[in-house]
Parts: structure tokens; sequence; C-alpha cells
């Protein structure tokens, strides 16, 4: 099967990276020093600059542009793609069937994960193209696929946006066992395994019932729990996610 990214930003590098493996990639783009650099980094997919009357015709296309890219982007396209799946973020299908012509329309909301086959993407659109766009995304870590392009909104907010979050979370522990006089190097390491032990946890248990088996009366955790409490961190990463939801509904207004 081959797919045709359009973009050459980090998302489309990323799923290429994830895809490739599995599928003919093809990534067209506007910027020539992005397509290169992309070449030499994952060699097996072709690359080309996007002409005036780019032919989409019966192709699979994963959209990888950003929101506002959008109309400058899909005049260049002529022809009628077999799916086209969009991963721009607060973009509605209907603004999509205005801009491009396609068979079947899906949305998408993978994460940078994809480059190492670790993303949560989820899927909603032309249930007729489900089965197709669960195939491909299931190859670059795990897919969920739902109901209304709502909820879709409210998973960018938390898969889309949450590597972000998890980074500030990984820099600022590897942060402070500095501050506590332990060497960087080793600080960086036990954060890595600390993500990848505790993802493991989150496949079969409540994030509530990690926590407890963790903080015991009077001990270490319950004192370091106690300050996170105390600085909100809880009130803010509901808050984190509550704003990239409403910043995907204003981007899909415009």
């Amino acid at each position: 099967m081959k797919l045709t990214l359009i973009g050459n930003g980090i998302m489309a590098q990323s799923l290429a990276r994830g895809l490739v493996n599995k599928f003919e990639i093809e990534v067209i783009g506007r910027d020539e020093k992005k397509l290169v650099a992309m070449q030499k980094k994952i060699p097996e997919i072709t690359t080309k600059l996007i002409g005036d009357n780019e032919d989409i015709t019966d192709k699979i296309v994963i959209f990888c542009v950003k929101p506002y890219a959008l109309q400058s982007v899909s005049v260049r396209l002529q022809g009628k793609a077999s799916i086209l799946l969009s991963i721009l973020a607060g973009t509605t299908v209907e603004t999509l069937k205005k801009q491009v012509k396609a068979n079947h329309y899906i949305r998408i909301m993978p994460n940078i994960a994809a480059s190492v086959q670790k993303s949560t993407t989820t899927i909603t659109g032309d249930k007729e193209a489900k089965s197709i766009a669960t195939e491909i995304f299931d190859e670059i870590g795990k897919t969920i696929w739902v109901n209304t392009e709502n909820q879709l909104d409210i998973a960018t907010a938390i898969a889309g946006s949450g590597p972000a979050y998890l980074a500030l979370v990984a820099e600022s522990l590897a942060d402070g066992g500095v501050k506590a006089g332990l060497e960087r190097s080793h600080c960086v390491a036990l954060v890595q395994g600390l993500f990848s032990g505790v993802s493991g946890l989150l496949e079969k248990s409540h994030p509530a019932i990690i926590k407890d088996g963790v903080m015991s009366p009077g001990g270490t955790t319950a004192a370091g729990y106690a300050k996170l409490e105390e600085a909100g961190v809880r009130d803010a990463m509901i808050k984190a996610v509550e704003a990239s939801y409403e910043k995907a509904i204003e981007l899909g207004k415009k």
C-alpha cells in the first residue's frame, strides 16, 4: 500500500519514520531543505516539492500541514483522493470537504511517538474507511475509534498534546534530582526507566491504585505528593487539557 504524506514538518517526519517499514511512503512538501533533510534521515521514502497542480487522484493521502496552511496547500491539489486522512487539529470533516476532494474523509490524531511505533492514535470519520485507517495507524502503536469529531478534539488535548506535558514532568523530575545532588546522567536514566515502568503498570492498574501502592503513611512519597497538591499540579494538568481542547475548537472555527 502506498501512502502520500503532504507536509514536511515534525509530525510528517514522525509518521514517515513509523510507517515506512510497512508501507511505501511518498512525502510531498513545500520546503526543499526540510525534504532533503527528511530523505537523508529516512532514505527508504521518496520526497518531492509540491507542484501547482499536484495530482492526488486515487491516492491515500495523509494531510500533515498546519491548520492555517490548509487553504494555501489545498489549492495546489488536483483530482480526487481515495481517502483523505487529516491530522489537522480542530479542522472538521466539513471544512476538509470544502478544500480537498476525496471519496472518504478521516480525521486522525496521532502523536510524536509515532516515530517509535508508540503513538496512541484517535480516529473518526467515514466508517467506510475505518478498517483501512485502523490498519495504517495500528502500525505505529494503538488506535482508538471515537464516534464524534468533538471526542477527537478532546482526545487531541490528551494524546496529541500530552507528550509535551509529560516531557515537562520528566524534565522537572530530573532537575529535582540534580538539585538534590545526583549526576544529570543518572537522573535522566532514572526518569527514562520510570516512564517505561509506569507505562506498563498503567496497562494493568488504575492510576489511583498505583499511587496508593507507592505512598505509605508518613513516607517519602507522601511528603513529595503533598507538595505537588500544594502547588496545584493536578489542577494545572486538568486546565492544560481544557485549554488545549478549547484551542482545537478555536482553530476549527478559523
